[in-house]
C-alpha cells in the first residue's frame, strides 16, 4: 500500500524508511526531546516506535510521518496523525502529534509540520477534529498548538493511562481544533500530497 508524502515550502513529511531507525534513536536518547515524555531505553524500544508508526500507516493509510529538511538534513523528526490508542473522555479521537530532534528546534518546523498534518487531515482524509496532548510544563508543545489555532479544553486536564500513578508526567492537558474552527482561520494552503 502506498502511503502520501506531503510537502511543505521547506519539509517533506514521508514515509518511514529503515535508515530512519538511526536518527530516531539518536533524538529518542537525548534528554532533551524526552524531557517531558517517558524516556525510550534502548535501540529496541526505540524500533518500537517505528514498528508502530509504520503498522498505524499500513491499518489506517495515515499516521505519523518523518519530516525531512531537503539538503539539510534526512531526519529532523516526526510529525503526524495518529488514532488515540487508550480510553478517555474525549475518545475516540485522532491526535495530532511531532517530536523533533533538538538540533532542530527553533526554526518552526514543527509548527510547519503540523500545519501539513492538519490540511490532510481534515482536507483528504475528511476528519471533523483532531486533538492534541502533552503535559502543562511542556510550554513549547503547547506554543505550537496555539499557533495552530487549536484552544485548551477548560474541563478536558486528564490523567494519561500510559503513565505510572503517582509520576509527575501523568497529568495532561488537552488542545483540540474542529475543521470548521480550521477552515475558518487556516493560512493560504502550501501543502501538497502525493
Amino acid at each position: 500500500m502506498s502511503h502520501p508524502t506531503l510537502r511543505t515550502p521547506r519539509l517533506i513529511l514521508r514515509p518511514w524508511q529503515a535508515s530512519d531507525r538511526d536518527g530516531l534513536w539518536r533524538m529518542q536518547s537525548d534528554p532533551r526531546t524526552m524531557e517531558f515524555l517517558l524516556p525510550v531505553p534502548d535501540r529496541a524500544a526505540s524500533d518500537a516506535v517505528a514498528d508502530r508508526a509504520e503498522a498505524h500507516f499500513a491499518r489506517h493509510g495515515f499516521g505519523l510521518w518523518v519530516v525531512e529538511v531537503p539538503g539539510v538534513t534526512d531526519f529532523a523528526g516526526y510529525a503526524g496523525l495518529v488514532h488515540v490508542p487508550f480510553d478517555a473522555a474525549f475518545t475516540p479521537a485522532v491526535e495530532l502529534g511531532w517530536r523533533f530532534d533538538p538540533a532542530w528546534w527553533g526554526h518552526g518546523y514543527a509548527t510547519e509540520a503540523a500545519q501539513a498534518a492538519t490540511a490532510h487531515g481534515f482536507e483528504a482524509l475528511g476528519l471533523t477534529e483532531l486533538v492534541a496532548l502533552t503535559v502543562p510544563a511542556n510550554l513549547r508543545s503547547q506554543a505550537v498548538m496555539r499557533r495552530l489555532g487549536m484552544t485548551r479544553v477548560a474541563d478536558g486536564d486528564f490523567e494519561h493511562p500510559a503513565v505510572p500513578q503517582g509520576h509527575w508526567l501523568r497529568p495532561h492537558v488537552l488542545h483540540r481544533i474542529s475543521r470548521a474552527a480550521w477552515e475558518a482561520t487556516r493560512p493560504a494552503r502550501h501543502t501538497v500530497w502525493s
